[in-house]
Formats: structure tokens, sequence, C-alpha cells
């Protein structure tokens, strides 16, 4: 899942992304609301972290900007993303504001990491329900919630980006997947690969599928393309 972290205190961005990279979150992070934006213009979020106080557009008016796409351009990728509302602010007004806006969750200035981390697993469940379910084809089956993956009941056993790959190729069923659509939606936008680092990970999936006993064109090239499961 892609989370965008809206927040200028650079320590505590660095602190959220970190936390949420640990938990094999994708997490793009800006500084501002007018970068944030653009972002959501052209990438899908399953959640967006905001705060209140963020130069150029703040946090509620960015908050209000992306819920009217619901009704004035309800093709809008971002427009019923979740969002979780960070705030030094901590009185009934100022939350009632926020949550007035749209947002979903309302956390103050200091918050437990753990407590925030929480909070950021239930907005997922709730926006997607296949947080919780599996994911299969054919003999490989996947489990989002856990993060463990199989081939003919016997465990794989993965890195984070390979989970997040094979996820993302199951999900995506016989459509193919370039190397740079592979990138945008694996890595963060600030952390991106060479194309060839998509080519090496598809090479170490193939050989542990291999090993556990799945043909060698599991994961199919497409000359020209792309990969996809065949």
């Amino acid at each position: 899942m892609r989370i965008l972290v809206v927040e200028d205190d650079i320590q505590l961005s660095e602190v959220l992304t970190e936390a949420l990279t640990r938990r094999q979150y994708v997490v793009d992070s800006a500084k501002d609301g007018e970068v944030a934006w653009s972002w959501v213009e052209s990438m899908k979020y399953d959640l967006v972290v905001l705060d209140v106080t963020l130069p150029k557009l703040d946090g509620i008016r960015f908050c209000q900007k992306l819920r009217s796409c619901e009704v004035s351009n309800p093709a809008h990728r971002n427009s019923t993303s979740p969002v979780l509302m960070l705030t030094a602010r901590d009185t009934v007004a100022d939350k009632i504001t926020g949550l007035d806006a749209g947002a979903d969750d309302y956390v103050a200035k200091p918050f437990d990491l753990e407590e925030l981390m929480a909070r950021v697993r239930a907005l997922l469940r709730r926006g997607s329900s296949s947080s919780t379910a599996s994911l299969c084809w054919g003999s490989l089956c996947l489990k989002p919630g856990t993060f463990e993956a199989a081939y003919d009941n016997k465990l794989l056993s993965l890195t984070p980006k390979e989970y997040a790959l094979l996820e993302l190729l199951v999900s995506s069923g016989r459509r193919v997947l370039s190397r740079a659509g592979i990138i945008e939606q694996v890595w963060s936008l600030d952390n991106s690969p060479a194309e060839e680092t998509v080519t090496s990970h598809i090479r170490g999936l193939r050989h542990k599928l291999k090993d556990l006993g799945a043909p060698d064109d599991f994961i199919e090239t497409v000359h020209g393309l792309g990969y996809r499961l065949k």
C-alpha cells in the first residue's frame, strides 16, 4: 500500500517515513500542501497522513479541496482516500474543524508512534477489504495482512520488495506491467531505482518460485512490454 506523508517538520517527517517503510508501506513525503496536491493529482494513495499547519496550502484547505473532488470530479483517484490528520492543536473545536473538513481520524501532537501506527492500520483496513483477504494465483497464495507467501503450501522466503512486487503481479492478473510501472507502484518517488533493479528482483523471484516447484515461466516476460503471471 502507498501512503503520502505531508509534514513540514523535517525530523517528524523522517520518523514517520522510516516507521511506515519498516512496516512495508511505500511512502512518499511532501513538505508543503502545494507539492502534496501535485502528487495526489498524479498518484493513487491508500492513505494520506496530513499535518494541519503547512506552508502554501494548509491541511484543512487541502482536505476540503480533496473531498470536494468527490462531487466535482468523481473520477479523481484520491477523492475518497482516508486522511489521518496531525496537529498540535488539541481543543474539541480544532478536532471538529478537522473532521468536518473531511479527515477520517485526528491525532494531536505529541503522539505515541505505536498508537499512530495502529490508527494507520485501522484506516487502511477500512479503506480496503483486501488487507486481510488472501490473494491467490494457481498454487501461489499471498496473505497481505501478514506479508506471507506460499507456493504449493510451501512458504516462500521473500524480501519486502520481492513480496511487494509479487503482490502487485498477482493483483494485476494477466495485465502486463512495464518496469517503469512496477517502479512507480513498488518504490517511493524519491527512491526510484534503475529499471535493471526490477529485472534483478524478477530473476530472484523466479529462482525462489522454481525451488518450490513453480514452472520457469510462472512470471512471464512479454518482450518489449514487461511482465505478468502466466
